[in-house]
């Protein structure tokens, strides 16, 4: 099911007011948060527009989470951060995806919790195609 007014389900310019996608993975899509101030700052989020992890089967939620971990692991290798926090929310965005969130302990809220979104830094397109090909090729 999909939802007309979901960035996630619909992609295009409601996703690219915040998002660029970088590929499909088993359950989900990987998109590149616009806003850089966490350099590398991506999202994981569900193939179908549910709200809560408890609206999966079991399958699900551990193919949901193999695609985090994946992401992650991506992220790790291509920007070294420190730590990747993870952010699930969705109070007024009811589709479930998660924040991964990179932190460098040189860097800004080292210690402290990630700002949604600081509106701090934003890049080129030639920069942020970098960025996505620099992260594929470590998934």
């Amino acid at each position: 099911m999909k939802d007309q007014n979901c960035g996630y389900c619909m992609g295009g310019a409601v996703l690219g007011e915040f998002g660029i996608p970088i590929c499909e993975l088993s359950v989900s899509s990987l998109i590149l948060f616009k806003e850089q101030s966490k350099k590398g700052r991506c999202i994981v989020a569900y193939k179908d527009h549910i709200s809560e992890l408890v609206d999966l089967s079991d399958e699900e939620r551990n193919a949901f989470f193999a695609d985090v971990a994946k992401a992650a692991k991506a992220i790790h290798k291509t920007f070294h951060p420190d730590k990747v926090n993870y952010g699930a929310y969705g109070d007024t965005g009811c589709h479930l995806h998660f924040h991964l969130v990179p932190k460098y302990k040189d860097g800004d809220e080292w210690g402290g919790v990630f700002q949604m979104n600081p509106r701090k830094t934003y890049l080129t397109e030639q920069e942020y195609e970098s960025m996505i090909d620099a992260i594929r090729s470590n998934l």
